[in-house]
């Protein structure tokens, strides 16, 4: 890293990095383009402040779920916005809504076996991934199942390397898996607790599973809908109705639709203010 931000201002053409690139000591020579990529994951305060590095820097920040504020800033021109509706090579991801139930689990967990597939069981309380382990195990005793969470030590980590190598059918983890894990054999996702997570988690954690050329499927467990408040019901609604490929863009419109359009001046990404014109 010290030899990175030493060669910087010198002899490197593409930095690539994470929220590192802020830190005070990272000097450009002349920098020209800025590329954001999962732009779900970065405070205004954070863009704002990548932007500064120089006056004019074009920027391009692209995601599956823009951020109701900056999908505002384009809906009213005030940004450049640009959709790729060629959808790739995939099916689209079968999503179902259920209340928590041990024989759907185990059903689903099955059929991915039968088909020599893989799971991704989402579970945002590790503490009792342990319980939703034993639970599994004792429905199918011949599935293997390991536990996936950002507190764990680095020699625990190998389990998940085991996954992708395909020595576990079961991966029992926190929304760690979100950004950027690529394993085609997995290929059913089951989300605990969905009510929890906003629409742009859940569009992200359903594009986990479906990247290969088999049919995939991802199960949402929530309490009975009754039960849910008015925000969480439309979540869930919205995530289940729009399974196509391609439909982040539908996803987001639901979103800034549920959570407001944010601040335009300040540093709220959502929410609602009262209807200003500005120039």
């Amino acid at each position: 890293a010290k030899a990175v931000v030493k060669g910087l201002p010198k002899e490197v053409n593409i930095l690539i990095g994470t929220h590192r690139i802020l830190g005070k000591d990272v000097k450009f020579k002349d920098l020209g383009l800025l590329i954001i990529d999962e732009e779900q994951k970065f405070g205004v305060s954070v863009k704002e402040k990548l932007r500064q590095l120089k006056v004019n820097v074009d920027t391009l920040t692209m995601t599956a779920t823009p951020i109701p504020r900056t999908l505002q800033f384009s809906l009213m021109g005030a940004r450049d916005l640009s959709v790729i509706n060629t959808a790739p090579n995939r099916y689209p991801i079968q999503t179902e809504v259920h209340t928590f139930n041990e024989e759907i689990i185990a059903d689903a967990v099955n059929f991915e076996m039968s088909r020599n597939g893989q799971v991704f069981f989402v579970n945002n309380r590790i503490s009792n991934l342990f319980e939703l382990k034993a639970m599994i195990e004792r429905h199918i005793p011949d599935c293997r199942v390991c536990i996936g969470h950002g507190q764990m030590e680095p020699a625990e980590l190998e389990d998940i390397f085991d996954f992708v190598n395909y020595d576990y059918d079961v991966l029992l983890a926190t929304t760690i898996i979100e950004s950027g894990i690529d394993i085609p054999n997995a290929n059913t996702i089951i989300i605990n607790q969905a009510q929890n997570f906003g629409l742009s988690d859940l569009h992200q954690m359903r594009g986990r599973v479906g990247r290969s050329n088999k049919k995939a499927f991802c199960y949402l467990l929530a309490p009975p809908l009754s039960s849910l408040t008015p925000e969480a019901k439309r979540r869930l609604q919205a995530i289940e109705n729009f399974s196509d490929l391609g439909s982040g863009i539908h996803i987001a419109m639901q979103d800034l639709d549920i959570r407001g359009a944010g601040n335009m001046l300040g540093a709220e990404q959502s929410g609602f203010i009262a209807d200003l014109g500005y120039e």
